[in-house]
């Protein structure tokens, strides 16, 4: 019945900390963010409502990065506490071992990598996408203008190359359409460039303007230009090319697996996709390994207090965190695997919690 207590305690108080924490980095964040983009705010003349709207879908991302941080901060005021006021030697007098006293705090980590991994990949994608309509609409910010070269599959035959979508306007820019042999797919049938592809919503059908369409045979190219032509046979519809162009922190789990596939089917590499594709799971796990390497040093007294452990600790947040973007940049120029590179930080940072948690005294 005691160590019943003693846990509904310990996790009240470690979810008290944690929720308290996230709230303060949020309140941090949105001030200097405000700060920086005031000027921007006053020269569009945004609305008010319209900037507290734009902060509210700004929060899930802060939320996203900070809350291992904030688990961290969590355990450490926890248990550096009872530390401090000799509640752990208490604890410990009493029977319970180390690894029975991170119990609680092990399985409330668990639960909140679970509930990470939802919050990172569908609830943060989803407010990022207003996030961005905000920007362009309100901040005149061309988000996807930026956003360019797409390529992708159309049918086994088809193969369709857009600079850009022009997704208020329905319109694709510097488009390329080829089609290929259905007996050799390497052979070169015919190809369609034009600078623009409009869809008409009405008809159901997508024309070009301002093109050329090319027609290839054994020995001959047949070239003729147009102004306008309709292009029938098209497989994709304009929220097809938004959901193409959205970018990576746009897209939710589902969406990015969808890519991959598609980037496969198209033999484009997906290693880059992959990656981020897997870093959702693998920064959603940082709640536990923070946890696991940071109880069994602030659960013994230490010169300098709470602030020396609260000061290891943050060094090693942060060395971690510099270790993700190291790994992950070799992993991207194709040094490391997608999936290595994605868990590689937290393989290094666990074995190294597992050594400290077997050098801690019981």
């Amino acid at each position: 019945m005691k160590l019943k207590i003693l846990d509904r305690y310990l996790i009240k108080q470690f979810l008290q900390t944690t929720v308290f924490g996230l709230f303060a980095f949020i309140i941090i964040f949105i001030i200097i963010d405000a700060m920086e983009n005031l000027d921007d705010f006053i020269d569009q003349s945004v609305p008010v409502l319209r900037i507290l709207h734009y902060y509210l879908v700004f929060s899930p991302e802060i939320v996203r990065l900070m809350t291992p941080v904030a688990v961290l901060f969590a355990a450490l005021f926890t248990v550096g506490k009872a530390a401090n006021l000799s509640e752990m030697t208490a604890i410990k007098a009493s029977g319970v071992s180390l690894f029975r006293f991170m119990l609680p705090f092990l399985i409330t980590s668990f639960f909140l990598t679970l509930f990470s991994i939802y919050f990172g990949g569908y609830v943060v994608p989803l407010a990022n996408k207003n996030k961005v309509k905000i920007e362009q609409v309100y901040l005149k910010k061309s988000i996807y203008y930026a956003q360019s070269n797409i390529f992708f599959q159309d049918n086994r035959t088809r193969i369709v190359s857009i600079a850009f979508f022009d997704s208020d306007n329905n319109r694709a820019n510097q488009v390329s359409i080829q089609e290929f042999s259905d007996d050799d797919l390497t052979l070169m049938k015919s190809r369609v460039d034009a600078a623009f592809l409009i869809y008409e919503p009405k008809d159901k059908y997508w024309i070009a303007e301002t093109g050329v369409s090319r027609k290839f045979n054994d020995k001959n190219e047949i070239a003729e230009y147009f102004d306008k032509r309709k292009i029938e046979g098209l497989n994709f519809l304009p929220e097809d090319l938004s959901n193409k162009q959205q970018k990576i922190s746009e897209m939710n789990l589902t969406e990015l697996k969808e890519l991959i596939n598609t980037q496969k089917r198209a033999g484009n590499d997906p290693s880059s996709t992959l990656i981020d594709y897997h870093s959702i799971f693998a920064f959603a796990t940082t709640n536990i390994i923070v946890v696991l390497f940071a109880l069994p040093i602030s659960t013994n007294k230490r010169k300098g207090g709470l602030a020396s452990q609260i000061g290891i600790n943050i060094l090693v947040t942060f060395l971690y965190l510099v270790f993700v973007e190291i790994s992950q940049a070799f992993g991207k120029n194709g040094a490391l695997s997608p999936i290595f590179t994605a868990w590689f930080a937290n393989m290094v940072f666990l074995i190294a919690a597992i050594f400290n948690l077997i050098r801690a005294k019981l």
